[in-house]
């Protein structure tokens, strides 16, 4: 009897792994640094930590190492957004920044769909106000 083979990698494997996840979040770091509307909203002056958190959180969601949760809990993705205005602009800027990003990673066009799709998805559940 024939074993069923196993189960395809997971996405983050299939995209390339922790490498591919941090050049995607530092490439859209890279946008931010110079966005007057998003930069505000980074407490820390270097926006290191936070290309860390986003690599780890998206690692994690994509099928890799769980370190996100290990060193911060759940996401609390809505919830830790809260204390920033997030409105439709800054959702618009977000995702502008996050599409040249994803651009600059070369995927196949389906990985390339996948991820933006989730990405976008995302942003727009991000928004809590729609004043300037």
């Amino acid at each position: 009897m024939e074993q069923e083979p196993a189960d395809p990698a997971t996405f983050y494997e299939q995209i390339g792994g922790s490498a591919t996840f941090a050049r995607l979040a530092h490439a859209f770091y890279q946008g931010v640094a110079g966005d007057e509307v998003l930069k505000p909203m980074y407490p820390e002056e270097d926006l290191g930590p936070a290309e860390e958190r986003l690599r780890l959180f998206l690692e994690q969601y994509w099928g890799g190492p769980t370190t996100y949760s290990q060193q911060r809990g759940h996401p609390r993705l809505r919830l830790r957004h809260q204390p920033f205005k997030v409105n439709p602009e800054a959702r618009d800027r977000w995702l502008a920044h996050m599409r040249a990003a994803v651009d600059s990673l070369g995927l196949s066009p389906l990985h390339e769909a996948t991820l933006w799709a989730y990405l976008e998805r995302a942003a727009h559940a991000m928004v809590n106000t729609f004043e300037a």
